[in-house]
């Protein structure tokens, strides 16, 4: 792939583009765990932006030992030659929070319409990212694997933990898409909240039919992550 697709590729995802514009800025090295902070992402999800910005030469890492002893720490700074980006950055934010306002202050419809549209996405997502395999050939274990691929690419970073029967399962959201629109809603953030749920719903459902989706922790309420038990 032609060194400037790479590059666009990589800054298409909103917080990247934002980490690497705060590199610039500062001048100075980050750590995984100051990107973390700053970003209020976890440190696995700071570590992949870092990673992916490594990957297509617009930042390099080195290692400087700490001085408390144990293993020395790894730093990313600017890398020597900056990428001149002309094309300007699309606030995608402010129109997710203005179209999902615009629900809102319809209703019941409204409320109704975020619902099915999660549904509706999530479905969708998930038949772009089915197998040669029929469905109905999988074991589960490789059915939550797509899934798992999906809500990846979609920028979840799910980990999921099974039971020795994979039919009881916990997901843990390292990184709700829907985060950052849902924190300004004030009181309808629990609105957005149910949509991701629907769009999560509409996924499971595609490779298992029917299943139950219990929401356990939600990073909104002041948890780490977010948190849902599986039931297939």
């Amino acid at each position: 792939m032609d060194q400037t697709l790479k590059v666009t590729s990589a800054l298409s995802d909103p917080t990247r583009f934002n980490i690497y514009q705060f590199i610039i800025k500062n001048h100075e090295s980050v750590s995984v765990t100051q990107i973390a902070d700053i970003f209020d992402i976890h440190p696995n999800v700071a570590r992949l932006h870092l990673s992916k910005l490594e990957d297509v030469k617009l930042v390099a890492s080195y290692t400087k030992k700490t001085g408390k002893g144990g293993r020395p720490g790894r730093l990313y700074r600017l890398a020597d030659e900056v990428v001149e980006l002309n094309f300007p950055y699309r606030d995608y934010k402010l129109l997710s929070s203005i179209a999902i306002e615009t629900f809102v202050n319809l209703g019941e419809p409204g409320r109704q319409a975020l619902y099915d549209t999660g549904r509706k996405y999530g479905t969708e997502l998930m038949a772009q990212h089915q197998k040669d395999t029929p469905i109905h050939q999988m074991v589960n274990e490789e059915k939550f694997k797509i899934v798992e691929e999906a809500a990846t690419l979609f920028g979840m970073y799910p980990v999921f933990s099974y039971d020795d029967e994979k039919q009881h399962v916990t997901m843990t959201v390292s990184n709700c898409p829907f985060k950052e629109v849902a924190s300004k809603s004030g009181p309808n953030k629990k609105m957005i909240c149910n949509m991701h749920h629907a769009f999560l719903n509409g996924m499971f459902e595609v490779m298992f039919g029917e299943v139950e989706l219990v929401e356990l922790d939600n990073m909104l309420d002041g948890c780490k992550n977010c948190l849902y038990a599986v039931h297939v």
